[in-house]
């Protein structure tokens, strides 16, 4: 949250600041003092304060955003502001529209998001000990899609493309995940290790026949490899009601 305009005062001289309005829209809200959620207010900002400075000090991270207006016209969150400027922020339209399939890298707190990610097919780049500098570095390298639920993470500069996650169990995370970035037609189940990362490719019975328990031997007949970490994947029991949760969530996000 943003600093009042009194506590403002005493800590800028008044030769240094300007009075502009702000109001946010939509789910930005969500990030916002309660007092300031869905009503138009003023705020006092320094004189060489951007766009992207000021509303991130009210809370909002320029991730979350998907235009910004000034006075009625288009304005990059790179700006300066003026005495009087009237700011109207708005999110992202839903679905955001991507060029192909996206990639993910994934904080420490949502590793079961990252699993089911991976599940679908989806290339996510999770490690539970990554920092915050280790997580901005790899988004901002490989242009990655940054999931998290810490917005301080997100304001971070180099952070391109990212979001907030609102939901708190995984399923529900993974609904909203596959919502915003219209995962549906992308979905490739069961082509990806949920453990690594690493790509999945079939394997004959005959070639890991040696490293499989005797009653999968027995029993089952298709195989696939993680060609990362070698870690060796059949059809289980839970295997048709995945599919049928899978296919629950194409068709809700189709």
């Amino acid at each position: 949250m943003g600093l009042g305009s009194r506590e403002f005062e005493t800590l800028v001289p008044s030769e240094m600041r300007k009075d502009v309005t702000f109001r946010f829209h939509g789910e930005l809200n969500d990030f916002l003092a309660p007092p300031l959620r869905n009503v138009a207010f003023e705020h006092l900002a320094g004189t060489t304060d951007t766009l992207k400075h000021v509303i991130e000090s009210l809370g909002v991270p320029h991730t979350e955003i998907g235009h910004v207006t000034v006075n009625g016209a288009p304005r990059d969150i790179s700006a300066q502001l003026a005495e009087g400027d009237d700011i109207q922020v708005f999110p992202h339209t839903i679905p955001i529209p991507l060029n192909g399939v996206p990639t993910f890298v994934i904080d420490g707190h949502l590793g079961r998001l990252a699993a089911y990610l991976r599940m679908l097919g989806f290339d996510s780049w999770y490690q539970r000990l990554a920092d915050d500098e280790a997580l901005a570095a790899v988004s901002s390298h490989e242009h990655r899609i940054l999931l998290t639920r810490d917005v301080g993470l997100l304001k971070r500069r180099e952070i391109e493309h990212g979001y907030c996650v609102r939901a708190d169990k995984p399923h529900d995370q993974l609904r909203e995940v596959t919502r915003r970035f219209a995962l549906a037609p992308h979905f490739a189940p069961f082509t990806r290790c949920m453990d690594c990362n690493g790509p999945l490719m079939p394997v004959s019975k005959s070639e890991v026949a040696h490293l499989l328990p005797p009653h999968t031997r027995e029993t089952k007949n298709e195989f696939s490899r993680c060609l990362n970490c070698g870690k060796i994947f059949w059809r289980g029991s839970h295997h048709a009601r995945m599919l049928g949760w899978i296919q629950d969530l194409a068709n809700a996000n189709l």
